[in-house]
């Protein structure tokens, strides 16, 4: 990354806002095993169904058939895979009473996380210190997957009705913590969707970089961090 980025002013923290895949946990393997999961569950009463939405090229080609079709359940992640699963069900002829049956199995597996290392170190030290909130454009449950407790509000763009980087969804969830925006850190990992919307929407921001990767974007991040347990390094050093 380019030195010349804005220096993280931590004294004007109040809130910490948190992307959730990809940073509190890795989202492929969740991912992997859901999918997997649902294939299992119409295996005997569809299994064209299930061969359909194990072939990755095939599913991915009918999902952004929906999204074209359908663009206003874009942001509900929910109903866009309840949708596909019907729609391969109708494809191939098979049951489409069986969709909504298949799907709970699927969110089911798909709130089994298994976080990174330092996730739960670093929220437990970050929430002694400021309030936090989740800010995820997918649909993971805060609740479900055992991290409520660390929250005072969590934002999902599949109930808000809009996405990062839009920042509606950035000053939403600062209104749900009772501060301003440019009172809130937001960290996350994605470079597009959590730094450049946090920025646009007058946070600070922390690009949390694990793979190692460049910068490509003109507007920098305050910060950079490789993992959770830097980014408290980072807020627990003195303020220069």
């Amino acid at each position: 990354m380019p030195p010349a980025h804005i220096p993280l002013n931590r004294q004007k923290i109040r809130a910490i806002s948190l992307d959730l895949d990809d940073t509190l946990w890795p989202i492929v393997p969740v991912m992997l095993r859901a999918e997997q999961a649902l294939s299992d569950c119409l295996r005997s009463a569809a299994p064209l169904t299930a061969a359909l939405l194990q072939d990755v090229p095939r599913r991915l080609a009918l999902r952004q058939q929906i999204q074209i079709e359908q663009a206003q359940i874009g942001h509900n992640l929910g109903a866009l895979r309840l949708e596909l699963i019907r729609q391969a069900l109708q494809h191939n002829a098979e049951n489409t009473a069986l969709a909504q049956a298949a799907y709970e199995v699927f969110i089911v597996e798909r709130m089994k996380v298994t976080m990174y290392d330092d996730a739960i170190p670093a929220l437990d030290w970050l929430a002694q210190r400021f309030v936090l909130v989740a800010v995820s454009n997918g649909n993971a449950d805060v609740q479900q997957v055992g991290l409520g407790s660390y929250f005072k509000a969590a934002l999902s763009a599949q109930d808000f009705g809009i996405g990062k980087p839009d920042v509606r969804i950035f000053h939403a969830a600062a209104q749900a913590v009772g501060v301003a925006p440019d009172e809130v850190l937001h960290v996350g990992d994605d470079a597009e969707m959590d730094v450049l919307g946090g920025l646009q929407a007058g946070m600070q921001t922390v690009w949390l970089n694990r793979a190692g990767r460049d910068w490509a974007h003109a507007a920098q991040p305050h910060a950079m961090v490789h993992d959770l347990a830097q980014l408290c390094t980072l807020l627990a050093s003195p303020q220069t």
